[in-house]
């Protein structure tokens, strides 16, 4: 059999999806540039990752035949949309927005941690990211629902590599945005001044984005949004609840949340991978890859590499931020990331703030979510 159609591991295998970080972990061990036919060549070690991430010329994001805004574009078609995009994420629109972010986030709490007990992904973590995401978008609050389930058929149709169902997804969720846009062009200058309605107002190479880019982009922040801002809540839960010290440490010093987020993310990631492709032969890890192959980067073995992170399982607020790939590297690093680490900064302290202690049930363990998704997909705690 050639190299490029070994078959190093199953990506969908029970053992892989039971316990997602382990298999990744091991995975970096044994063989850390794996291929597979579901996922190409997997790459599992922080420095393969890294290099990914900052070889653009060699490592496409080109990876659909489908229009995706910006994420799927390589220079020099990304950087004028990256441009564009970046200030919807700066620091006005981050001060403008905050108080929003905590009036949703004081509201949930209150009507919610009042509880003896919460199943924290269904009570707490989906309502908010649901929450955030409508408000920050300028979505009426009746499409959480629809957003929901879209999100979870994508999900489910990623695992399955279902081609057709994903096309559907797509064409479903750019009709939801066609309906938004037509609002807002039939209020005319009565329209509110949101972020869908300000992308309207956008250009890119002297000529208005087309409904197609709009929506695209408005998807892509959308999938980050929803799936990846619940799975962290329910991470960052989970893991003060299992350290009563590192737990106790926040809320006496809730500052210290800004860092404290992203290390706890770096041990559980709350994003799995993505994909990339290459534009010439490369060789990663001793193994030569063809032009035109298939890459899938792994965030959450990455960013657990004993090489790179001294016991990469303990928690340390001394480690060099830097080196934490939980936001990504290189000119497709993650533009929302100011707003996805205020927005945590934010619900997490309203967590210890309406609460005393946080811990875990016994007699009602945590349920591991599967790929693509990861965090939990119960996680029942005690509240006192």
């Amino acid at each position: 059999m050639s190299e490029s159609l070994q078959q190093d591991w199953d990506p969908r295998s029970d053992d892989v999806l039971r316990d997602q970080r382990a298999a990744y972990d091991a995975m970096r061990e044994r063989c850390p540039v794996a291929h597979s036919d579901y996922a190409g060549w997997s790459l599992f070690r922080h420095t393969d990752v890294s290099r990914v991430l900052l070889d653009h010329a060699s490592f496409s994001n080109r990876v659909s035949r489908h229009v995706s805004v910006p994420n799927g574009m390589d220079p020099p078609e990304h950087t004028p949309y990256r441009r564009i995009i970046e200030p919807y994420f700066g620091a006005e629109r981050m001060a403008a927005f905050e108080p929003i972010c905590r009036e949703i986030a004081e509201d949930l709490a209150a009507s919610v941690l009042h509880q003896d007990r919460i199943e924290v992904m269904a009570d707490f973590a989906q309502p908010f990211a649901l929450r955030i995401q409508c408000a920050f978008m300028g979505w009426p609050l009746n499409l959480q629902e629809p957003l929901l389930s879209w999100a979870t058929r994508n999900a489910q149709a990623t695992l399955a590599r279902d081609r057709s169902a994903l096309e559907e997804l797509a064409k479903e969720f750019n009709a939801l945005i066609a309906d938004l846009l037509r609002d807002r062009r039939q209020a005319g200058a009565g329209a509110d001044e949101d972020v869908t309605s300000a992308l309207m107002q956008e250009q890119v190479d002297g000529r208005p984005l087309n409904d197609q880019e709009i929506a695209s982009i408005l998807r892509n922040w959308t999938v980050g949004e929803v799936g990846t801002i619940a799975a962290s809540v329910g991470i960052l839960a989970q893991f003060l609840a299992a350290h009563p010290d590192i737990q106790q440490q926040l809320r006496a010093d809730p500052e210290l949340l800004w860092q404290a987020n992203d290390e706890i993310l770096r041990i559980h990631g709350p994003l799995v991978d993505n994909r990339r492709r290459t534009t010439c032969p490369v060789e990663l890890g001793g193994r030569p890859i063809a032009a035109e192959q298939p890459i899938t980067i792994n965030w959450i073995a990455a960013n657990r590499d004993p090489a790179v992170f001294a016991e990469p399982e303990r928690f340390s607020l001394d480690r060099d931020p830097a080196l934490n790939l939980l936001y990504g590297a290189g000119i497709h690093v993650c533009p929302g990331a100011p707003l996805a680490r205020m927005e945590l900064v934010i619900i997490m302290r309203s967590l210890l703030q309406h609460s005393r202690e946080l811990s875990l049930i016994a007699e009602q363990p945590a349920t591991l979510a599967t790929y693509p998704s990861s965090g939990y997909a119960r996680l029942p705690l005690r509240l006192r």
